[in-house]
C-alpha cells in the first residue's frame, strides 16, 4: 500500500502576516528596552570615554535636550531608578515604532490614477 502523495501546501512553511510579525518584533523590542535595559553599563559610552581619556571632558556641554522629560536614559519625576529607566526605554521604543510606521505608511505603494 502506498502513502498519497503530499501536497505542495502541506510541506511549505506556514507564512506569518506582516501584522503579527511586526506586533511580535514590537512585543521583543518592549521587554528589551523596559526590562533588560536596567542593566545597561552606567560607564561612559565611547565619545565621553575618549574625552575624558584625552583630558578634554572637562569642556563638554549639555545638549539642547538636556531638559527633556526622557534625557540620560532617564524619566523625570519617577523616583524609582529600575523604574525610570524601564519608562523611558518603552517610551523611546513606541516613539521610534510609531515614526517608522508613519515613514512606512507614507511610502506605501499606492494605485496608479488612470488620467
Amino acid at each position: 500500500m502506498s502513502a498519497a502523495p503530499e501536497s505542495p501546501q502541506a510541506s511549505s512553511p506556514r507564512r506569518v502576516s506582516t501584522r503579527a510579525f511586526t506586533l511580535a518584533a514590537l512585543a521583543v523590542a518592549v521587554v528589551v528596552a523596559g526590562g533588560l535595559s536596567v542593566w545597561a553599563s552606567a560607564n561612559p559610552d565611547g565619545l565621553e570615554f575618549v574625552a575624558e581619556s584625552l583630558g578634554f571632558g572637562h569642556a563638554a556641554q549639555d545638549a539642547v535636550t538636556a531638559g527633556s522629560p526622557l534625557a540620560d536614559y532617564e524619566t523625570a519625576g519617577i523616583a524609582n531608578p529600575w523604574l525610570s529607566v524601564a519608562v523611558a526605554g518603552v517610551v523611546g521604543c513606541a516613539v521610534t515604532f510609531g515614526l517608522a510606521w508613519l515613514v512606512g505608511r507614507a511610502a506605501r505603494r499606492r494605485p496608479a490614477e488612470d488620467g
